[in-house]
C-alpha cells in the first residue's frame, strides 16, 4: 500500500489521536489479502486518502490479524444486539476511523454514535461516507459530558476497540459508571489483553518498529487479569461473555506459523486471555 502523493495532512494529530491511524492501516492491509479476516472495503480507501507514512509503522502480520479479528468479533456482537433491539443505539468509544456502521449495516432505525477526540472526528467527517443514522460525537471519554447528545431511553450497545489500553484506571472506571448512569439498559463489549506485565511493556518499548514505540508511549491500563473486575467497579455491569481470539474459527485464515502459535496459546488459560472480547450486560 503506497503513500499517496497528495492526501489529507494529519501532522497536527496528537500522539494519542495518531494511534487511530495504526488500527486503520491494519484493517486496510487485511482488506487486501486474498482471504481477509474482516474484509472491510472502506479501510484501504480511507488510508489511501491520508498523507502519512503508514509503511514506516512496521505493522507486523500478527497485529493485522488480531486487529481484523477483534473488529469482526465486535461486529458480530453488534449485529446480534441490534437484531434483538432494532430501535437501539450503538456507541463506539474511541471510534477512530472505523467504518463499523457500513460493515455491520444494522436495522434502519438504529443510530450509530462514534465518539472520539477533535482531530479524529474531523478526519471522520472528511473520509467516511455520509449516513443519516451515523453520528459523530467530539469528546474525550474522560469527560463526563460525552453521553449528553446520545439518547438514553433506547437500548444501547457500547463498544470499544483498542481504547482502554490507552486510558488510566480512574478514567475507565468513570466510563463504566457513566454508561449505566446514562443508559437505561444495554451491553458493553470491548477487547482486552488479559494483563500486560512489565516484561511485555519493556519488550514493546525496545521493539524496533515505530508502531510499538507509538503504542508503548501511550499505554495506560494493562488489562484485566480477572474479567470480573469491572463488576466491582460498577455492580450494574454483569459479565456475560469472555471470548478469546485464540478460539475463534477465523484463526484458520492466519498464516501457517501464526495459526499454529495462536492455537497453542489458546490451549492455556493465561495466554488465551491475552487477546479476548469481554461483554457485559447492564
Amino acid at each position: 500500500m503506497m503513500r499517496p502523493d497528495r492526501g489529507i495532512d494529519v501532522s497536527d494529530l496528537s500522539p494519542l489521536e495518531q494511534t487511530s491511524l495504526l488500527t486503520q492501516y491494519a484493517r486496510a492491509l487485511d482488506s487486501q489479502w486474498a482471504q481477509p479476516i474482516l474484509g472491510d472495503p472502506l479501510a484501504a480507501d480511507i488510508v489511501s486518502k491520508i498523507d502519512y507514512d503508514f509503511g514506516g509503522l512496521g505493522v507486523p502480520t500478527s497485529v493485522v490479524c488480531q486487529a481484523a479479528l477483534r473488529a469482526k468479533m465486535l461486529d458480530e456482537r453488534v449485529r446480534a444486539f441490534t437484531s434483538e433491539n432494532p430501535d437501539a443505539v450503538v456507541v463506539d468509544l474511541g471510534a477512530g476511523l472505523d467504518s463499523g456502521p457500513f460493515r455491520v449495516r444494522p436495522p434502519p432505525a438504529v443510530d450509530w454514535y462514534s465518539v472520539d477526540l477533535p482531530g479524529v472526528i474531523a478526519l471522520r467527517k472528511r473520509l467516511l461516507p455520509i449516513s443519516r443514522r451515523a453520528h459523530s460525537v467530539t469528546a474525550s471519554v474522560a469527560d463526563q459530558s460525552w453521553p449528553e447528545t446520545i439518547p438514553s431511553h433506547r437500548p444501547a450497545m457500547v463498544i470499544a476497540d483498542g481504547l482502554f489500553a490507552f486510558l488510566s484506571e480512574p478514567v475507565i472506571t468513570g466510563v463504566f459508571r457513566r454508561l449505566t448512569a446514562h443508559f437505561r439498559t444495554g451491553e458493553l463489549a470491548f477487547n482486552d489483553y488479559g494483563h500486560i506485565g512489565w516484561f511485555t511493556r519493556v519488550a514493546v518499548k525496545l521493539a524496533p518498529q515505530k508502531m510499538f514505540a507509538s503504542v508503548g508511549a501511550q499505554w495506560g491500563y494493562p488489562g484485566f487479569e480477572d474479567a470480573h473486575v469491572p463488576e466491582t467497579w460498577n455492580p450494574q455491569l454483569k459479565l456475560v461473555e469472555e471470548a478469546s481470539l485464540a478460539h475463534a474459527p477465523e484463526i484458520d485464515l492466519f498464516p501457517n506459523w501464526l495459526r499454529l502459535a495462536t492455537k497453542v496459546s489458546g490451549m492455556f488459560e493465561t495466554s488465551a486471555r491475552k487477546a479476548r472480547i469481554l461483554r457485559y450486560r447492564f
